[in-house]
């Protein structure tokens, strides 16, 4: 008689490091910890949901210095916006399996605050885990949180984990 696999839902993102394709400190170090805290060795009694958000520009353009001339251009940088949210969730999907916990993925568009409580509420994962730059009240007024607002509204339990002092850049609203 088995039970469901626990599913513990992991907001994911990518770095806003310039020249730093890959996944955001805080988000990296808050799925690790799951993988080391949480599932351990039981890697049948739980499943990883990866949400990535990606945030869409109020113009729509992330790419401010490039030069666009043909539709082409436009439909090649959709692909890949895409193709760099794919890359990220390919890397934490890549390790759920190199351990043997299952697990889902999958991207969707617009705020990150809202579309991971709408996903809480849409998908039931007995907890949400996201990452923590660790800002301090004044840095919070100018950047804002997910994982705060998350902890305030997600419709499930929320554990936010802090990355490491040492990994901190030298710009802590940099991720």
């Amino acid at each position: 008689m088995g039970s469901d696999p626990t599913r513990v839902m992991v907001a994911v993102n990518d770095s806003t490091i310039k020249g730093y394709p890959h996944p955001s400190i805080s988000s990296k170090r808050a799925f690790e910890w799951t993988l080391e805290k949480i599932v351990r060795s039981n890697t049948s009694d739980f499943k990883i949901l990866l949400i990535h958000v990606q945030v869409v520009d109020e113009d729509g353009f992330d790419e401010v210095d490039s030069v666009y001339a043909s539709p082409e251009d436009f439909r090649d940088l959709r692909e890949s916006n895409k193709a760099k949210g794919l890359h990220l969730l390919e890397f934490f999907v890549k390790k759920c399996h190199e351990i043997g916990v299952g697990c889902e993925a999958w991207i969707k568009k617009g705020d990150p605050k809202d579309v991971i409580c709408q996903e809480v509420i849409r998908v039931r994962p007995d907890f949400l885990v996201l990452g923590s730059r660790g800002l301090g009240r004044f840095q919070k007024v100018f950047v804002g949180t997910v994982s705060a607002f998350c902890v305030k509204h997600a419709e499930c339990p929320v554990i936010t984990i802090k990355r490491n002092a040492d990994e901190t850049p030298s710009d802590p609203a940099d991720d």
